[in-house]
């Protein structure tokens, strides 16, 4: 097993060569790293049905699912790369340009940040897309992967690092720690000199650990405690479609919701209709009904579980759903300064001060006007793939496509000018 420091070492030693890469050198080994992912999907599925064997009995049906791939989803790794080949590349980019009295000409020059770290959870789709992104951003990555995915992360690098080597560069461009111990995120967090940037991916633990102890620049992302409030005079049964889509589309990521916040003026004739769309029906059909947990006002109206203490403020991640009754649009707001994680929230509304005053008021990273929270994804927004989906405002917020995984520097020109 390789030592942390020297795979992150090697990475850095790397990173010179995309940097200095062209465009068409960078999709072409995204090109071959698409191809290998499909020429090697008997081994990445072996290697992952033995991880999910390994976590049966440890974790719950949801979260098999978050682990769990099939050809369809390897298939979509592939269409991810090379949705992102078609992306413009952002090296080289002129930002800014400044031509000044004295003759000088500035430019504000788009650049690499050298070596993103990723310590991400569970989703071995993660990999590659983390991968590519880096890649194509001109960055060498370091990755480090759950121990409850090991096998799968090691499978889909080994088919990244035989595109690149198909491409003619080296594997050390992207790194794969083989620790699953806690020290070795430890040395992703304090590498400081050597990795450029730190992205976590995964549960609130995870992102609070790295963003406590890292010495290194580190991106906040992920936690998502999404809020839908469905306003007064919001047209009802694109609300309920809307809300089962949010919810059990597929509850086990970052953007599903997890609060529902209802205008107390339709709540009678609501939340009947809300209790027999996510439960009775659900039931019968088959699938898995949806645990309302219910305020006092929504419990005296329909039957669910008491909300707890915490019910408004935890990220579920499963079939779970937070309801609570307001007043108005501003108590709605309200609510979710208390209880958003700043990820992605939504208001389902026909009346437009009702939307405008959501938007410019609600402070998250994604604000919904009759929308399904399920579209904050980097491949939604037209990047291919994310790295991440950032809950801070400096540097990146939302998904986090090319133009994030890029610095700036200024270019200076001039012809013997002094001071």
């Amino acid at each position: 097993m390789k030592k942390t420091i020297d795979i992150i070492r090697a990475a850095k030693a790397a990173a010179p060569i995309l940097a200095s890469a062209s465009p068409e050198q960078k999709n072409l080994a995204l090109e071959k790293i698409a191809r290998r992912l499909i020429l090697e999907q008997d081994n990445i599925l072996r290697s992952n049905a033995e991880d999910i064997e390994a976590s049966r009995g440890r974790l719950g049906p949801v979260m098999i699912d978050r682990l769990s791939l099939n050809p369809q989803r390897i298939v979509g790794m592939a269409k991810g790369i090379r949705e992102v080949m078609e992306l413009p590349d952002p090296v080289g980019k002129v930002l800014a340009r400044v031509e000044r009295p004295n003759g000088l000409i500035i430019e504000k020059t788009s650049f690499p940040l050298g070596v993103i770290a990723i310590i991400y959870e569970s989703r071995p789709n993660v990999t590659s897309d983390a991968a590519v992104l880096a890649l194509k951003s001109g960055n060498a990555s370091v990755l480090r992967g759950g121990k409850e995915a090991f096998r799968s992360n090691a499978a889909i690098v080994d088919a990244i690092h035989l595109g690149l080597a198909d491409a003619g560069l080296p594997p050390e461009l992207v790194g794969f720690v083989e620790d699953t111990d806690r020290s070795s995120a430890r040395e992703l967090m304090t590498a400081s000199g050597f990795i450029d940037l730190l992205i976590p991916r995964g549960g609130a633990g995870l992102i609070r650990s790295c963003v406590e102890n890292a010495t290194v620049p580190c991106i906040e992302t992920g936690t998502g405690i999404c809020h839908v409030y469905v306003d007064a005079s919001a047209n009802q049964g694109m609300a309920l479609d809307i809300i089962e889509n949010a919810k059990t589309s597929r509850p086990s990521v970052c953007n599903a919701e997890e609060v529902l916040l209802v205008n107390r003026s339709i709540a009678p004739e609501f939340l009947p209709a809300l209790h027999l769309r996510l439960c009775e029906e659900r039931e019968k059909r088959g699938l898995t009904p949806v645990e309302l947990r219910l305020d006092p006002e929504a419990a005296a109206i329909i039957p669910g579980t008491a909300a707890g203490e915490k019910d408004f403020d935890t990220e579920f991640l499963d079939y779970i759903l937070a309801v609570k009754i307001v007043g108005d649009v501003t108590e709605a707001i309200e609510h979710i300064a208390q209880h958003s994680t700043g990820h992605s929230d939504a208001i389902l509304t026909q009346d437009p001060s009702a939307a405008d005053r959501f938007t410019r008021l609600v402070d998250s990273a994604a604000v919904y006007v009759n929308v399904s929270t399920r579209f904050t994804d980097g491949g939604e927004f037209g990047l291919g793939c994310e790295m991440g989906i950032s809950t801070q405002k400096l540097h990146a917020r939302g998904p986090m496509g090319l133009q994030e995984l890029n610095t700036y520097k200024y270019i200076v020109r001039g012809n013997g000018q002094i001071r």
